[in-house]
């Protein structure tokens, strides 16, 4: 069963979501924590890089001895919300096992090396498979669900990462929080993204449904958007 995902970003009134560009400077980061905190879903998700941002430790050793299955290690299975990582191919060093008290859930591949295996269980940080060479975005869903119980998922970027959740068809809601900034400069991250190979790659949305607008703090607005998706 495939958990509801709600996208919720913070984005400039030009759709940028690097808030050290803005002008004027804001409390996107506040705002952002508050609407979170009010979805309490049962986890929320990001991709590598974002992931990145988060992580304390550096990369694991590259070798070791032993060898563990390619089966998912989930020690902790009790939260009330987790913090999923897609990293592919294992190159996040943690440091920790949690992010804010939620516990963290790597997504790998296959073609994670032992050692990466080694280096996330003795830092207690829980891991699943989804796919051999790439994640599968699906699969990463059906595995939440299934070994987590994970109904609603927050999806919260960054850019690429929504992107692919966006073209795979799987976004259902979209909560923007719209700041009376401005970035308008080339080259910032956005809200849904994509890699120069996937720029003609479209997303198969058939139709978008404004649920509600509501005032916050500072004159940013929170629109919450409902997301049907049909074939591609």
């Amino acid at each position: 069963m495939k958990p509801h995902v709600t996208c919720l970003m913070a984005s400039s009134v030009d759709g940028r979501t690097l808030h050290s560009r803005w002008r004027p400077k804001g409390t996107a980061g506040d705002l952002f924590e508050q609407v979170h905190d009010e979805l309490g879903g049962d986890a929320w998700l990001i991709g590598r890089v974002t992931g990145s941002e988060f992580a304390k430790g550096q990369p694991y050793p590259t070798g070791t001895a032993q060898r563990y299955p390619r089966e998912h290690w989930l020690p902790k299975r009790d939260a009330d919300s987790y913090g999923i990582v897609l990293d592919a191919h294992g190159k996040i060093g943690w440091g920790r096992s949690d992010i804010g008290g939620d516990p963290i859930v790597v997504v790998l591949t296959e073609q994670v090396s032992d050692a990466h295996l080694e280096g996330l269980r003795g830092e207690g940080v829980s891991y699943i498979f989804a796919g051999t060479r790439e994640i599968d975005l699906a699969l990463t869903l059906d595995i939440l669900n299934r070994e987590l119980g994970i109904e609603r998922l927050l999806l919260e970027g960054g850019g690429g990462t929504n992107g692919a959740f966006l073209r795979a068809g799987m976004v259902d809601e979209l909560q923007l929080i719209l700041c009376p900034a401005i970035d308008g400069a080339k080259g910032a991250p956005c809200v849904f993204d994509s890699a120069e190979d996937q720029s003609e790659q479209r997303a198969p949305v058939t139709a978008m449904t404004l649920e509600s607008t509501r005032p916050l703090d500072g004159g940013a607005l929170l629109l919450t958007y409902r997301i049907e998706n049909g074939g591609a």
